[in-house]
């Protein structure tokens, strides 16, 4: 049925389109379901339908609740009961559970009340949607109108082409208008529903403008977004040269430290050496690298034992000098004790 349905659809607009080539094809499109949804009666209608029915279904469950309830009572009064009561309780049993059937089929089944009364409420809406339709479609000159939420499969629907508003207005507009009661207000209602002349060209003219507006504000946008993409990136590159160079620095930096440290040490070195070798070949033997706080300490200590070192020095020269000076006062006094015995 579908196929036949597009079938028919594609061959009015290859029919339509070939006649009316020089003006375009007009089409929109209605949604009935969202229609409905937004007209009053309809909704004041389907609450007072649902009400309807959910009655129906509570008494139909009332009454198969009682049905179970006397089929549990025969069952446990099977024992006490003949053969031909039991027979005749199953047979009422039966004929009570088909006239619930029969109930239930004659308020929800295809013909029944829920049914007709639904179509009877559908039935002036629908005439009234299609009224307006016919009215929307003649003054504004559409081609083709179909429904979304029949049978027809629409894939894509842009929202520029839905006439569910119109429509809706139009079926407002009309229920109002029968509800006026004055010739001015009647007057007044029928101002409001006249529907303006569409200027194709001016349209098109608007629509062309659109475009080329929106192709602008599209390039204007791809532009800007470049020059922030070069600007990030020149950001970036910039954000690595200045850490290049901070590392060098950095780098260079530490090796300066570390040639000055090892020249302090060699130095440090070579006035132990002179001193003792034990210490040197102690100092030089080291198994792992050593830290520079280590290093730094190292020399402050081979310092302090250069300076006690000298201190010493300096000590046993000044005893020696003292010990000569005192060697030459006692020759010095032997001499002269010697001339005066003399």
């Amino acid at each position: 049925m579908k196929t036949k349905v597009l079938f028919l659809l594609t061959f009015m607009l290859l029919m339509c389109i070939s006649i009316n080539a020089q003006r375009g094809v007009r089409i929109g499109y209605i949604d009935t379901e969202y229609i409905l949804e937004n007209v009053p009666e309809y909704q004041e209608a389907t609450t007072q339908l649902e009400s309807k029915a959910q009655k129906w279904k509570s008494e139909i469950d009332g009454r198969m609740g009682e049905l179970e309830q006397k089929r549990a009572a025969l069952s446990n009064e099977k024992a006490l009961l003949t053969r031909e009561l039991i027979e005749e309780r199953e047979e009422d049993l039966f004929y009570e559970e088909k006239e619930i059937m029969d109930y239930q089929q004659k308020r929800f089944g295809p013909n029944g009340d829920l049914f007709i009364q639904k179509k009877q409420l559908m039935q002036p809406i629908q005439d009234q949607i299609f009224a307006a339709v016919q009215d929307v479609a003649a003054g504004r000159k559409y081609d083709f109108i179909f429904d979304k939420s029949a049978d027809v499969v629409m894939l894509y629907s842009a929202k520029q082409y839905d006439l569910s508003e119109q429509i809706l207005r139009a079926i407002t507009r009309a229920s109002k208008r029968n509800q006026l009661s004055t010739k001015a207000e009647r007057k007044a209602a029928e101002e409001e529903e006249l529907v303006p002349e569409i200027n194709y060209e001016l349209e098109e003219r608007e629509r062309v403008l659109q475009q080329k507006k929106d192709e602008r504000e599209s390039a204007i946008e791809k532009r800007r977004q470049e020059i922030l993409a070069a600007r990030e990136a020149k950001k970036k590159a910039a954000e690595e040269r200045r850490q290049k160079i901070l590392e060098e620095r950095a780098q260079a930096r530490q090796e300066k430290l570390d040639d000055r440290t090892v020249k302090t040490g060699d130095n440090t070195a070579n006035v132990s050496e002179k001193e003792s070798s034990e210490t040197v070949k102690d100092t030089t033997s080291t198994d792992a690298p050593k830290t520079r706080e280590q290093i730094i300490e190292e020399n402050r200590q081979k310092k302090l034992a250069d300076r006690e070192a000298r201190k010493k020095e300096l000590e046993e020269r000044k005893k020696r000098i003292l010990a000569e000076r005192q060697k030459a006062l006692e020759d010095r006094q032997k001499k002269r004790d010697s001339l005066n015995n003399n």
